[in-house]
């Protein structure tokens, strides 16, 4: 589980591309500092498992999966990327939940400038929007970030200084593509109360007669 508290800025050292997945290696000092095989680094929201690591760097298999449903096969060399390690017990919970597991993707469409801070729209996929509400949390490529306001199509967020400066969010433009996930408690809501009992209105009516 993550928590959307991105931890530092990689770099992508290479991405090599295979029939039907990828092998992804990212420079990231901080993130590898205590790395093990197997060990779960969320890259730009998406959480991905360590099969190498050496010198600050790491490499992980995306499988065709990942690769379909999120922007992480369009990444080249050089290109930065959100990371953070996967909370551990005793940690400060600074975001919300996050699992890393990502439900669409969406563009930037529109970027306002503040004095300091910036108001950025994204376009909102028909799949996710009834899982998005004003002033909840949305995870944007690994962001833990809060709705500012909420369209039929689309929503904004507000970006402060340290979110423009030490994520992706502060380098991307108008038309780039970015990982969303929403809130996992509204998923499993609606999950529950698709299988939720039909309220009988008769046996409540009978009961409080008798009442």
């Amino acid at each position: 589980m993550f928590t959307g508290i991105v931890e530092e800025l990689g770099t992508v050292v290479a991405l090599e591309h295979g029939r039907d997945s990828a092998r992804l290696t990212v420079a990231g000092p901080l993130v590898t500092q205590d790395a093990v095989h197997g060990a779960s680094i969320a890259v730009n929201g998406i959480c991905l498992t360590v099969v190498e690591h050496s010198s600050g760097r790491f490499t992980v298999d995306v499988m065709a999966e990942t690769l379909s449903r999120t922007s992480l096969g369009s990444l080249a060399a050089g290109d930065p990327v959100n990371l953070e390690r996967a909370m551990s017990t005793g940690s400060r919970f600074g975001g919300h939940v996050v699992q890393g597991h990502v439900d669409a993707t969406a563009t930037i469409t529109e970027r306002v400038p503040g004095d300091r801070w910036e108001v950025v729209r994204f376009s909102l996929p028909p799949t996710v929007a009834r899982y998005v509400v004003e002033k909840g949390s949305i995870t944007v490529d690994g962001v833990s970030l809060t709705v500012a306001t909420l369209g039929t199509d689309s929503f904004t967020v507000s970006l402060i200084p340290t979110t423009l400066a030490l994520t992706t969010l502060g380098h991307k433009v108008v038309g780039d593509p970015v990982n969303l996930e929403v809130d996992v408690l509204a998923k499993y809501v609606e999950r529950l109360l698709a299988f939720a009992p039909p309220h009988d209105s008769t046996t409540t009516s009978d009961q409080e007669t008798t009442v």
